[in-house]
């Protein structure tokens, strides 16, 4: 009884808080957490990975995430073509979602 009362009143110090907040870390972690989190988000049941909705919030982070890369690196004409690629997959779901399931659209 007492263990249980123990936890309940344990808080997180504002240093620990800082220390584990996303700020810290890194560009692969901040995208993990934001696609995790958009997916959480539009899942239908937990652990929902095969919607058309959660599958369009994956393929629109990793469209963000190689956006950047490709500001970065203006001559890299692969990962340029790769995300063209993406972006015509997420346009044909988009597509998808609109004729099935139009007000999730």
């Amino acid at each position: 009884n007492s263990v249980h009362e123990t936890e309940t009143s344990l808080e997180m110090s504002p240093k620990v808080a800082q220390l584990l907040s996303l700020k810290n870390g890194n560009q692969k972690r901040v995208v993990q957490s934001q696609k995790a989190a958009g997916m959480k988000l539009f899942e239908m049941r937990p652990g929902d990975t095969g919607s058309s909705s959660v599958q369009i919030i994956a393929l629109t982070a990793r469209i963000q995430q190689m956006q950047t890369h490709i500001l970065m690196h203006r001559k890299d004409h692969s990962g340029k073509r790769g995300m063209q690629a993406f972006i015509v997959r997420r346009r044909k779901m988009l597509d998808y979602l609109e004729r099935k399931d139009f007000e999730a659209y």
